[in-house]
């Protein structure tokens, strides 16, 4: 069995970020991923608010540059699935697809999920007019009308992004107002292309090969009315990909991790970095803190 001092699981900024700091320490560290290296972060277009970028930063190209950083400090970067964390006295074994590795210590950097609306058609329209990613699918839309729900900052932005395709972009908001942050809902306001619908959401999508409407409720009414569209791009929030260590460590009721300011979980030798942590905010610039800390912890631990 391979032996490492320490296993990462997951390949976003918490992940690369204690990636960093736990190979230049000279720690014995692997980190395994299951798709590409940059998590989520890799369909956003445009990262505004992560320091020393003035300008502005894709994020494709700034994960990129974590990755390629990382590999320089010679972080090894697998790509696999991780199917369980089995603890031992002294040591923990990560089983993958590509077989077992046993380390002192483990941070869970797995990040989260788009969540579903849960709403007739949403699944069998995945892909097919449905998306959760404005970044990925948005030239398809060219010319089209599309709608967004959501109204926090990942709704308003990509809706914002989808205007460079799009002939019209609904935002459909189930309250009065965005929950967005200001300079981003300045932005869409002043967009032509951005129309705004109001205490309303989404109860069905509707389409034959692909979307072709969305059934719309008002929720102070009960009202329903038919908006047609070429797409639907949802963002109601996220649902953290703790599924791995539900069973090791204490979880929130919303089922994100909980842990102490040194991202220690409630078991000993496990960490937990990033978004599928409990915390306040879930950005870039606070994953990659959560790295950094995770893998400074993890090394005093391992000394004992």
């Amino acid at each position: 069995m391979e032996k490492k001092d320490l296993v990462i699981i997951g390949g976003g900024p918490a992940g690369l970020s204690a990636g960093i700091y736990a190979s230049r320490a000279a720690m014995n560290t692997v980190l395994l991923e299951q798709g590409i290296s940059g998590g989520l972060v890799v369909s956003t277009d445009s990262i505004e608010n992560y320091p020393g970028f003035a300008e502005s930063i894709s994020g494709p190209e700034l994960m990129g540059q974590m990755e390629s950083q990382a590999r320089r400090f010679g972080l090894e970067i697998a790509s696999t699935n991780v199917e369980k964390i089995v603890p031992g006295e002294k040591e923990f074994v990560v089983k993958s697809d590509d077989g077992e590795i046993a380390a002192g210590a483990v941070i869970i950097a797995t990040g989260a999920q788009p969540r579903l609306l849960g709403v007739c058609g949403e699944s069998e329209y995945t892909g097919r007019g449905v998306s959760y990613c404005a970044t990925c699918d948005g030239a398809f839309f060219r010319g089209k009308r599309v709608a967004v729900v959501g109204g926090g900052d990942a709704a308003v932005e990509e809706a914002i992004f989808l205007t460079r395709f799009a002939q019209k972009v609904y935002i459909i908001h189930r309250r009065g107002e965005l929950r967005a942050t200001k300079v981003v809902q300045q932005r869409a306001f002043e967009n032509e292309k951005i129309e705004f619908i109001w205490h309303s959401v989404v109860d069905e999508i509707h389409g034959a090969d692909t979307v072709e409407a969305v059934l719309i409720k008002d929720v102070r009414t009960g009202a329903k009315t038919q908006l047609n569209v070429d797409g639907t791009f949802i963002y109601v929030g996220y649902r953290p990909s703790s599924g791995l260590v539900k069973n090791l460590v204490k979880l929130d009721e919303k089922g994100y991790i909980i842990t102490d300011e040194n991202m220690l979980t409630s078991f000993p030798g496990i960490f937990a970095a990033g978004d599928v942590r409990q915390k306040l905010l879930r950005q870039v610039v606070t994953a990659v803190a959560d790295g950094a800390i995770a893998a400074v912890a993890a090394e005093k631990y391992l000394e004992g």
